[in-house]
């Protein structure tokens, strides 16, 4: 099985030898493709609905995986107890549903040694939930798949003893531009950030200059918010001028 760019770099987070969840599995393809590669032990597939876990089961069968990947029917981590698996990757979902399904599912993903994140929307949100929630980030990825930009991120849970412990003071804060970006990704001066960064300036200068030749109120307020996301992906472009 070959998986696409986007998965198999969400794939590629995972920790070697974990016993992984895949929370809204669709096909299954990154628990197969693990399992296959023999870089995980064994997987739990879940899914919401019926019919996606259906045709999850039917490529676990193909695949001859079914005594390494189970499947479940579960709402998020709903039908998982705590120290069932060690990874979880939420991934191709929009960010304020990922951030129900971890703060609904607090106790079992505190057990867990890592959750692999792939938001689809609303990407700041989350990175302001994990780090308000005492969440570790651990590595921050960025691929472009068919013109389309997919950051990720390998983020280490808070244990149960410390959720809710020593206070928001002793925790990270980050910039706007670190939480709208990544702040690992900037730091490393990933080049696929570079690239998007570059692209969104030149595409966002242009609509301004067409909005300010409109010159109507709601052109010109829209401008003006234009001009405050480009500031942001200036500040970001600061780091790869550090090099």
């Amino acid at each position: 099985m070959e998986l696409s760019k986007r998965l198999r770099a969400v794939a590629d987070m995972v920790s070697l030898g974990y016993r992984l969840a895949d929370i809204g599995t669709d096909h299954a393809y990154i628990p197969i493709w693990l399992a296959g590669q023999g870089r995980i032990r064994e997987a739990v597939a879940v899914d919401v609905n019926p019919g996606p876990l259906e045709r999850a089961k039917q490529h676990i069968r193909e695949a001859g995986l079914e005594e390494q990947i189970s499947t479940r029917i579960s709402d998020g981590f709903s039908a998982l107890a705590p120290g069932e698996a060690d990874s979880a990757v939420i991934a191709g979902m929009g960010g304020p549903l990922m951030i129900r399904i971890l703060r609904e599912g607090a106790g079992t993903v505190q057990s867990l040694k890592e959750c692999i994140l792939q938001p689809q929307s609303e990407i700041e949100q989350v990175r302001a939930f994990l780090l308000e929630e005492g969440f570790s980030f651990i590595r921050e990825d960025m691929v472009e798949e068919d013109g389309k930009y997919y950051p990720m991120m390998s983020v280490r849970p808070p244990s149960a003893a410390a959720a809710g412990g020593p206070a928001a003071q002793s925790r990270p804060v980050w910039t706007d531009a670190e939480l709208r970006y990544g702040k690992l990704l900037l730091e490393g001066r990933h080049p696929v950030l570079r690239e998007y960064l570059e692209k969104e300036l030149r595409i966002k200068k242009d609509i301004i200059r067409n909005l300010e030749k409109n010159g109507s109120d709601r052109a010109c307020r829209r401008a003006a918010e234009l001009k405050k996301e480009c500031k942001c992906a200036e500040k970001g472009l600061i780091y790869y001028a550090l090099q």
